[in-house]
């Protein structure tokens, strides 16, 4: 999408220097809870009570974390390996809205996609190989709607119910790492390797604004809440974006960071900030440090708070942690 020097900056954000992090005074807490789903996990979304898993071993289980009982598991079709092996469709992505879940997994053909729709037991599939989509991120935008992130950065809206395309944009020439809706999904926040962030109306794909001058390399992760976004950055920045004034700064760490999440109000956000892959929660906009979780084994891949206390937490590993912040 291309635009004219003037119109791009007014749509920047003000870049402001980088802020200290508080070390002192944190409690260092451990999990209150751990649950091993026997398979690495690449994804998760959180549905009221319970946690949507998205696993590299062709399933996504549903787990009740007040029960503390998986309730329900959704099994895709095995695809063959480039030797023609057969082997479980890895699922990347998956979503969950009124009881439909959407998957989106490896199709084994060309680095190409496969999504599907599940709902009352039944399984029907949207796009295949035969469609050409390097899309690895999925999201309802409404009951009868989805967003598509693809590797090349672009936006795609596709109706369930039609089963077509509603709009195609294409972001920027720089390769998508990542995308994340505004909590009444009305917008997404897209990611890339330039370290620049678009806006876009999710019903539309009219670009809302561009955010820049935090990350200088490939951002990672974003969420979007209550007019802020945070992004984990490999130039190992974890930045913050305040819609309402404009302005943006970031935290300097002492390691990549692969992911990141504000609480429901933004009053929080967490980063994991070192190679031990801790979790530090910050109050978002003091930078005061609240607490420093302890207890995760592998590079985390997803971060989400169920409120300002309930953090769940999924590394490239079979294990997910849930935590109490005071």
């Amino acid at each position: 999408m291309r635009k004219s020097l003037l119109g791009f900056l007014l749509q920047a954000f003000v870049f402001t220097s980088s802020l200290p992090l508080t070390l002192y005074g944190a409690p260092t807490l451990s999990p209150v809870l751990s649950i091993e789903v026997n398979a690495t996990v690449k994804d998760m979304v959180l549905d009221n009570n319970t946690l949507v898993i998205a696993t590299d071993q062709g399933r996504v289980d549903v787990y009740d974390y007040e029960k503390q009982v998986f309730t329900q598991r959704i099994v895709l079709p095995d695809v063959k390996d480039f030797m023609g092996d057969l082997m479980p469709a890895r699922v990347y992505s998956v979503d969950v809205l009124k009881g439909r879940f959407i998957l989106l997994s490896d199709s084994g053909k060309g680095g190409y996609a496969n999504v599907w729709l599940y709902e009352n037991g039944t399984r029907t599939q949207l796009l295949s190989a035969k469609d050409k989509l390097s899309a690895i991120k999925v999201r309802f935008t409404n009951k009868n709607h989805i967003l598509l992130g693809l590797l090349s950065n672009e936006a795609l809206l596709f109706d369930l119910e039609k089963k077509k395309m509603i709009f195609s944009v294409q972001l920027s020439e720089s390769k998508f790492s990542d995308f994340a809706l505004s909590l009444d999904r009305s917008q997404a926040v897209f990611a890339c390797e330039s370290g620049i962030l678009n806006i876009i109306d999710t019903s539309t794909g009219k670009e809302l604004k561009v955010l820049q001058g935090q990350n200088v390399d490939n951002v990672y992760k974003v969420d979007f809440k209550n007019d802020f976004v945070s992004a984990a950055g490999n130039d190992r920045r974890a930045a913050i974006y305040d819609l309402g004034s404009n302005q943006g700064t970031y935290m300097s760490a002492a390691f990549l960071i692969y992911a990141t999440a504000l609480s429901p109000t933004a009053k929080r956000v967490a980063f994991p900030m070192d190679e031990a892959n801790n979790i530090w929660i910050y109050e978002t906009e003091s930078k005061r440090q609240i607490a420093l979780l302890k207890g995760q084994k592998s590079r985390l891949n997803t971060l989400i708070f169920k409120d300002e206390q309930t953090l769940f937490s999924a590394s490239d590993d079979s294990t997910v942690n849930m935590w109490k912040i005071p």
